[in-house]
């Protein structure tokens, strides 16, 4: 059997500019690749996630597609979403003014909300499934895991908890920007609590409501870190957000009206900064709706040969 080439394009989403947000691969037309190979391709390409795409096996979605970090397949991931949207509005393969994009993950039907400017695709929103909380997390092994001290978490009065929207993350609230700043995880404690949790993973998402003077407009200032996903840390996690907006109405950090408009900044350790946008609609303690948007920019493409 002769080499096959896969066209793809790089992406940096959760930014209107590259070189800052998450880098994205978007392969548009994944027939005939293997599991296996899927996984070698997100490894050589050694970004956060990878997106194959595939033909619609389910009705009433639009396409079929497969989320990889370089360790593992994913379930759901949020700047893969976003950024396969403007993959394929840029192929055009979304009609341009369509309103709505379905995808089949491995979660199942999600489905994308699409913003249009003068034709061109200006923002999506992606809805996520309805959180699920986690029993309190130890907050004095988690943050030994970050290198921290218990302290700058209980000051937060707030718990450590696992919330997750299609992948579970443990929220862990800090007392400023610093602290999370200063956070550094160690991935051999992080793997022994996932052990003793009976999960696959052990992700932190590091967050903390403090602006500290700064006229950013962020809500929320973040960093995750997933090294038993084969990310040590992320510069932008949509699927995280949602949870964390989830978490931040539980816990009456926020409003209800608040939490329709939260903006979350990532990445900025990282030299990448990243906008997420997050909406959050409940009704008496029930939430109603998550979801998480953004914008992404075309940055490169090439082809794969396997």
């Amino acid at each position: 059997m002769g080499i096959r080439r896969y066209r793809y394009r790089h992406l940096d989403v959760f930014t209107d500019r590259r070189f800052g947000g998450n880098q994205l691969a978007v392969f548009p037309d994944a027939n005939g690749l293997s599991t296996d190979t899927m996984q070698l391709m997100a490894r050589e390409m050694n970004f956060a996630e990878s997106t194959f795409v595939l033909p619609a096996e389910t009705e009433g979605t639009d396409v079929r597609m497969r989320i990889f970090t370089p360790a593992t397949e994913m379930p759901m991931a949020g700047h893969p979403v976003i950024g396969s949207t403007f993959a394929l509005a840029r192929e055009g393969r979304i009609p341009k003014d369509r309103p709505e994009w379905i995808y089949e993950l491995n979660v199942g039907p999600l489905p994308v909300q699409l913003e249009w400017q003068d034709e061109e695709l200006a923002f999506a929103w992606m809805t996520q499934r309805s959180p699920q909380f986690g029993e309190p997390e130890d907050p004095a092994a988690v943050a030994a895991a970050i290198g921290l001290s218990e302290q700058e978490i209980r000051s937060t009065g707030l718990p450590v908890q696992c919330v997750s929207c299609g992948v579970p993350f443990v929220m862990v609230p800090l007392s400023s920007r610093a602290a999370v700043d200063a956070a550094a995880p160690d991935a051999r404690i992080l793997n022994d609590l996932a052990k003793r949790s009976g999960r696959d993973h052990f992700s932190l998402y590091l967050f903390t409501t403090d602006r500290n003077g700064s006229d950013d407009g962020a809500h929320v200032y973040t960093r995750m870190f997933g090294p038993g996903l084969g990310i040590y840390e992320d510069p932008a996690t949509g699927s995280a957000s949602g949870a964390l907006g989830a978490y931040l109405v539980r816990h009456q950090v926020l409003s209800r009206e608040a939490a329709r408009t939260i903006l979350n900044l990532q990445g900025r350790k990282l030299g990448r900064p990243s906008w997420i946008h997050i909406s959050i609609d409940s009704n008496n303690g029930t939430f109603t709706r998550v979801r998480v948007g953004g914008a992404a920019v075309f940055v490169a493409e090439g082809t794969f040969d396997v």
